[in-house]
C-alpha cells in the first residue's frame, strides 16, 4: 500500500499577510482549524461554508499537492460546497465523491482513533491506498504514516459511532 505524503508551505510574505489576516478576525479567515465546524460530517469552514478550506480535493490525486479551488468550479455535495481547480476535477469528483473527498469527511484519522473529533487541515495530508487523509498536525500525519492499516481499523472502529451523533 503506497502512500504520499505531503505539506503545503506558504511564502513568507504570504505569511506575514495571513498572519495580520488571522491576528485581526478578518470575516472569513478562521483563526485555527478549530474554527472549522467539527460538528458536520464534513469539515466545512463556518465562514465560507467551503469544505476543506476551498482546497480542490481532486489535485491532492492528479497534481500530488493540495491547490486551492476556484469560484468558478463548484460543486454542492449532501449540502457542502466543494471548489476544483478545473471542469476535469468537478467532473471527476461529482462522479466519485466517495474516491476524491477526505476519508472521514476530512477528520483527523489519529484523532479519531482516540474518540475525538479534530479538524484536519487540508496542508497536512496523505493518500494511502488510493484515499485522501487530512490530518490537524503534521505529527499526525507522520504517526498514521508509520501503521496506516492500525490508525485506520481504530479510526474507523470508531467513526460510525462519532458520524451519527455529529449535525445531520
Amino acid at each position: 500500500m503506497g502512500f504520499r505524503p505531503g505539506i503545503a508551505l506558504i511564502g513568507s510574505c504570504s505569511c506575514l499577510l495571513l498572519a495580520s489576516l488571522l491576528s485581526l478576525g478578518v470575516p472569513g479567515v478562521p483563526r485555527s482549524a478549530a474554527e472549522a465546524a467539527t460538528t458536520e460530517r464534513v469539515i466545512v469552514n463556518r465562514y465560507t461554508g467551503l469544505a476543506i478550506e476551498g482546497f480542490d480535493p481532486v489535485a491532492y490525486f492528479v497534481d500530488a499537492r493540495p491547490l486551492i479551488g476556484l469560484p468558478d468550479f463548484e460543486a454542492s455535495q449532501a449540502g457542502v460546497v466543494w471548489r476544483f481547480r478545473n471542469e476535469g476535477n468537478r467532473a471527476s469528483f461529482v462522479a466519485h465523491p466517495d474516491i476524491y473527498g477526505p476519508q472521514f469527511g476530512g477528520y483527523d484519522p489519529i484523532d479519531l482513533a482516540r474518540g475525538v473529533t479534530y479538524a484536519g487541515n487540508p496542508r497536512f495530508w496523505l493518500i494511502s491506498g488510493q484515499r485522501l487523509y487530512l490530518f490537524g498536525r503534521e505529527q499526525s500525519r507522520d504517526a498514521f504514516a508509520a501503521d496506516p492499516n492500525r490508525s485506520l481499523l481504530d479510526a474507523s472502529a470508531r467513526w460510525p459511532a462519532i458520524e451519527r451523533n455529529l449535525a445531520r
